[in-house]
Order: C-alpha cells, then sequence, then structure tokens
C-alpha cells in the first residue's frame, strides 16, 4: 500500500508552538490519567510513564479488559514513535490506546506493550486546523465551534481522541471527518519515517480507512482539517432529524453552536455522551455499523421484513453509492426482538439506543460478547444479514 513520504518538520509537545486564534485563548489539551491510584509497579524514563501489569479496563469506555503487561504513556510525537520502534525491534506486541472508546480488551488482557497517546495539540490558523493525536476530541470540537467554524459541529460529544477519527472515518448527524480532513501525519512502522498522507491517499469509505484496512503500519500523530468560515452558521444540515429538532429543512444553516447543541442533547437522550454516573453510557457508542447492501441482498433483506412484519412495513433505506442501499442497524436489532434495556445481566442493551451495548456494573467482556453475539444472530435469524461490530476487539472475536 502506498503512501505519501513527504517529510515532515520535527515536532514535540515542547518544540510546538500553537497558531491560536489569541481571542481564543491558547492551546490547550488532556490527557485522562484514569489509571491512577491503581497499585501496580511503575517506573519513570525520563518524561515517559511506564507501568506493568496495568489495568487497561480503566482506559476504555466499556471499563471492560485485563491488564496490559506493559503500559506507557507518550506526550510527544518523539516518544510515540521511540515506544513503536523499540516494541517494533524487540518484536513485541503493541497495542496503541487513545481514548479508548472503541476498544473491546478480553478478560485476559494484552500481553505485550500498550501505548497510551496523550499528546497535546491543537493549532487553528484561519479555518486550518491541526490536531494532535491525543487531543480529547469533543473538546477540539468545542474550540472550532467558539472560533465560529463549521465542519464537525455536528460531530460533537462523540468520545475518543483526535487521532481516531481518520482511522474509522468517524461520522454522525450527516458529518463525515473525511469531508473535512486534509493531511494525516503518521508514523510508518513499514518505512520507519512519519509520512503525510493527503486525504485521496487516506481511502475513506464508510466508517473505514487505510489506517484501519492496514492496522499494523500507520500510527497517526496528527491530523489536518480544512474548516469552514460561513460566518458563524454551520455547514449545511444534511441529518433529518437533526433538522427537524431545530425547526429548519435539510441543507438549511443554522448558528453553529446551535447546531453544536442541538447534536449533544439528540445523543445525550439516547445514552451516546459520556458520563461514569450514568452507566447507561458505559458503551462504545454504536456498537455495530448500518449495514450496506447491495440490490440483490437489499431485494432478499426486503422480502424477509413483508414476510416478517407485514406487507405495509418498509425498512429504511438510504443511497450509499452505485447500486448500494444502507439500512439501519438499530431498526433490525429492535425489530428482531432486542429493544432498548434487553438482557438481565450485567451487560444488556442500552434503555436508550438498542445500538449500544453497555456495561451495567460488574460486567466481563464476556458478558459483553455474549450479548453481541446473541444479537448478531437474532438480526441474522431474522432478516439474513450479518451485523458488523464497529469496535475493535482485543484478544477476542465475536
Amino acid at each position: 500500500m502506498s503512501a505519501s513520504t513527504a517529510a515532515t518538520r520535527a515536532w514535540s509537545g515542547e518544540a510546538w508552538h500553537a497558531r491560536v486564534d489569541r481571542r481564543k485563548g491558547s492551546a490547550h489539551g488532556r490527557a485522562v490519567r484514569l489509571w491512577a491510584g491503581l497499585s501496580v509497579a511503575s517506573r519513570t524514563l525520563g518524561r515517559v510513564q511506564e507501568l506493568h501489569d496495568a489495568p487497561l479496563a480503566p482506559l476504555t469506555t466499556f471499563r471492560l479488559g485485563g491488564p496490559a503487561t506493559r503500559l506507557v504513556t507518550a506526550t510527544t510525537d518523539a516518544e510515540v514513535i521511540a515506544a513503536v520502534r523499540e516494541a517494533d525491534d524487540s518484536g513485541t506486541p503493541l497495542l496503541l490506546i487513545g481514548g479508548g472508546s472503541n476498544l473491546v480488551i478480553g478478560d485476559k488482557g494484552f500481553a505485550g506493550t500498550a501505548l497510551l497517546i496523550a499528546t497535546k495539540g491543537f493549532a487553528l490558523d484561519g479555518t486550518r486546523l491541526e490536531l494532535a493525536a491525543g487531543e480529547v476530541w469533543t473538546d477540539a470540537v468545542a474550540r472550532t465551534v467558539e472560533a465560529g467554524l463549521a465542519g464537525v459541529e455536528c460531530l460533537a460529544g462523540i468520545p475518543g481522541s483526535a487521532g481516531a477519527t481518520p482511522i474509522q472515518n468517524v461520522g454522525a448527524y450527516g458529518q463525515e471527518v473525511s469531508t473535512t480532513i486534509t493531511e494525516v501525519v503518521a508514523y510508518d512502522r513499514v518505512t520507519r519515517e512519519t509520512v503525510t498522507i493527503p486525504n485521496a491517499e487516506c481511502a475513506f469509505s464508510y466508517r473505514h480507512s487505510r489506517f484501519k484496512a492496514d492496522p499494523e503500519r500507520f500510527v497517526v500523530l496528527r491530523v489536518r482539517f480544512e474548516l469552514e468560515d460561513a460566518g458563524g452558521l454551520s455547514g449545511p444540515l444534511r441529518y433529518a432529524e437533526t433538522a427537524r429538532a431545530l425547526g429548519v429543512e435539510p441543507g438549511d444553516r443554522v448558528p453553529v453552536e446551535k447546531a453544536r447543541e442541538t447534536v449533544l442533547k439528540l445523543r445525550s437522550g439516547k445514552g451516546m455522551v459520556l458520563d461514569p454516573e450514568d452507566h447507561d453510557t458505559w458503551s462504545a457508542g454504536s456498537f455495530f455499523t448500518n449495514p450496506i447492501l447491495t440490490e440483490e441482498e437489499f431485494a432478499a433483506f426486503h422480502a424477509r421484513v413483508r414476510e416478517r412484519l407485514g406487507e405495509g412495513v418498509e425498512p429504511p433505506a438510504y443511497p450509499a453509492g452505485q447500486g448500494h442501499t444502507k439500512t439501519s442497524a438499530a431498526w433490525l436489532i429492535d425489530k428482531a426482538g432486542f429493544t432498548k434495556g434487553y438482557g438481565s445481566g450485567p451487560a444488556r442493551i442500552s434503555g436508550k439506543h438498542t445500538l449500544a451495548l453497555t456495561n451495567r456494573g460488574g460486567a466481563t467482556t464476556e458478558d459483553l460478547l455474549a450479548l453481541a453475539r446473541e444479537v448478531v444472530a437474532g438480526v441474522r435469524e431474522a432478516f439474513g444479514i450479518t451485523l458488523v461490530n464497529e469496535p475493535v476487539t482485543v484478544g477476542v472475536s465475536l
């Protein structure tokens, strides 16, 4: 797989100077050290923190998973690259962790080095935005909205770090990061170089990218965006639910802060905004991706819907490119009999949204996977469609 090998300037948390709109304050970032206080052996190498037999569950939004043999926290690009090279040179398995919002780690943990990317950097120069991989995504979105810029306002409230956004081509409420990302700066573990990969070479598609297709190759260091100055207005609203909530038509623009606030309310109503006190939000957000079907597959699915639910029932259907239709995973789950709150154990479907599987407290990863497998099997039996999990699994699979 080819990659642009354009050289990038040396950059670290100390040497990098933020080009921030001074009206909005200086650059900042924060890394959540949720393992603080845990009784694990630790030592510090320079500024790099290293822990052994370190619990990983506190670093994930599911609060699930066993320990890592070794956990290293990197706060600069140089530290990230050094840790990756060390693991590669020694043949040690490597697990990259950002915000932990898209990880399902097995109960046995990870036999290798887990690298927590806690780099910081927010730089806004006009409409150009550059984020370090470790920046908290929802905080970065809030700051772009404060600056009156459009392009990512409907991605508010999505947990995780900036570095994960191009990997998953994060999207919600009518926006995807692929429409605003201009370049991704990454460390290439094959060529052992820092490379700059332009948007056209990222192979973005629905919840997918070249980074997700080849997860062992690239380590995202920072992401660059081109936002829009629409005079304080949002981008055209492309999601019907958002437009309805705002009392406007799809395609209209509204004040960018109003768009963000509305999306946050919609997400909160579905349990999709993290709240440490609410176990109904202890999830990875949407656990399954929306299926994209060929014309033949959709026809067969449509027939199953009529057979199961009656002639007058029409399943959700959205254009998804030439000869393809996207349908709703949430609708499939609900109509297969897995309603909100389904389950009796410590892992259950969210009481607010059928797409979220949650840890009600005291769950194990195996509890979660048992529920996920039950849902997958039920949807397949009812409608002939096999759901695909969105979170990355580590040491386990459906």
